[in-house]
C-alpha cells in the first residue's frame, strides 16, 4: 500500500487585519490613524490633515500583523 502524500495546509488570513492593514511593494506595513472619526470640530486643521494620512506600523507590532496576513494582502 503506498504512503499517503503529505499536504501542507493553507493558512487563513485574519479578515479583520486584512481590512485594517496594507503591505506596500517595499514590504512596509501601513495602518490608519485613530482619533479621526468624530468630534473633529475641537481638533486643529493641521492635526486632522495628518490623521488622514497612512502611518507605518511600529516595529514592535509588525511581526504580529504579518502573522495575521500570511499571504501579504
Amino acid at each position: 500500500m503506498p504512503k499517503p502524500k503529505k499536504v501542507k495546509l493553507k493558512l487563513k488570513t485574519h479578515r479583520g487585519a486584512a481590512k485594517r492593514f496594507k503591505i506596500t511593494a517595499s514590504g512596509k506595513v501601513m495602518r490608519r490613524h485613530s482619533f479621526a472619526r468624530h468630534i473633529l470640530t475641537s481638533k486643529a486643521s493641521k492635526r486632522k490633515r495628518r490623521l488622514g494620512q497612512a502611518a507605518e506600523v511600529d516595529k514592535a507590532n509588525r511581526g504580529e500583523v504579518l502573522r495575521m496576513l500570511p499571504y501579504g494582502l
